[in-house]
């Protein structure tokens, strides 16, 4: 396992992390499961554990938690807030209200006394930049988190944030966490040059493409994927955009067999030889799943390799543009844009 450190930091981490988005009901994982896969990732050398308040209503949270008993001080513990939980309209967001609270809940599924990194999940334009530095800094000086960061910012907002923090002297986002793979890689674009600039570690998630590079989607077989079951339309290959995925996958299967590297060790080792990058997250349902992912875990790919990459995907090419989740909300909403 490689290590590298977290921006500017000072804290080592693996290059691969471990995702807890499927533990309980989002992946049918239970919890002995669940705590097998925390087992064989940690003894791989992984030592980030990256889990969400809203990921099955608090339920990975509380699996988490029991994984780690007893060994918490050997993890780097990650979790994240601010998307939408239940149907109280103030239950989400980036307010101080929310977010002093929530926190205290998570903590609380985790049993532990501390997060090492606390996430806004995605921005919220409801909520001033300086409410949110301003109640993340009193938590982190309270001890309740070690760091702070964020999770699917639009570039432009990850400036305006490190800017807040500067003139109102404020702790500052030391991370953020952008989707990146093969198949989309639009934060090359904007995201992570404003990244490198700043020094801010880069944790990304969906490195294999929601399993359009795992391996088990190819042409001529049924895509039975977990994740088709509920989310069909990322999946139906009428869509163009899925037809384009498939085709890359094709061809980028080809360029794995040539080098002598499985799609998953492709896809894996493509986004941490990125300079920008510090760790890629996996999200395993099961320990055979998570060991395939560890393959990867040294992966190192030529230039000829990543240079065949780039013919198959441009650089800062998304191949599914509308499963972008930093879209600013005036072009999703048009009562946002209309007098």
């Amino acid at each position: 396992m490689q290590y590298r450190t977290l921006g500017r930091t000072g804290v080592q981490v693996s290059a691969l992390a471990l995702g807890a988005m499927n533990f309980g009901r989002i992946g049918r994982t239970t919890q002995d499961e669940a705590t097998a896969i925390v087992d064989a990732a940690l003894e791989a050398g992984i030592n980030v554990i990256d889990t969400a308040d809203m990921y099955g209503d608090g339920e990975s949270e509380e699996m988490v938690g029991k994984a780690v008993a007893g060994r918490r001080d050997d993890i780097v513990l990650a979790t994240k807030a601010g998307m939408p939980i239940g149907n109280e309209r103030n239950h989400q967001g980036s307010s101080r209200r929310w977010l002093v609270t929530e926190l205290d809940a998570s903590l609380r599924r985790l049993g532990v006394d501390h997060v090492d990194l606390y996430q806004i999940h995605r921005w919220d334009p409801n909520t001033a930049d300086e409410e949110t530095l301003s109640a993340l800094t009193d938590l982190q000086r309270a001890g309740k988190i070690r760091y702070f960061g964020s999770s699917t910012f639009p570039a432009h907002r990850i400036v305006q944030a490190q800017w807040a923090a500067h003139e109102h002297r404020l702790s500052r986002y030391v991370t953020e966490q952008p989707s990146y793979s093969i198949l989309q890689r639009g934060i090359e674009t904007h995201v992570l040059p404003v990244t490198q600039e700043y020094g801010l570690g880069v944790l990304v998630w969906s490195p294999l493409a929601s399993g359009w590079l795992s391996g088990a989607i190819r042409a001529g077989r049924d895509i039975t994927t977990h994740r088709s079951a509920f989310l069909p339309a990322r999946f139906d290959t009428t869509i163009p955009a899925n037809r384009a995925r498939l085709d890359a996958v094709e061809r980028l299967a080809a360029v794995a067999d040539e080098a002598g590297l499985t799609l998953i060790q492709l896809a894996l080792g493509f986004v941490t030889a990125h300079p920008g990058v510090t760790s890629a997250l996996v999200g395993p349902r099961t320990v055979d799943h998570l060991r395939a992912q560890l393959a990867a875990a040294d992966a190192v790919l030529t230039d000829d390799v990543l240079d065949a990459i780039d013919e198959i995907v441009a650089p800062g090419t998304d191949l599914a543009p509308e499963e972008k989740y930093d879209t600013p909300p005036a072009l999703l909403d048009p009562s946002l844009r209309r007098r």
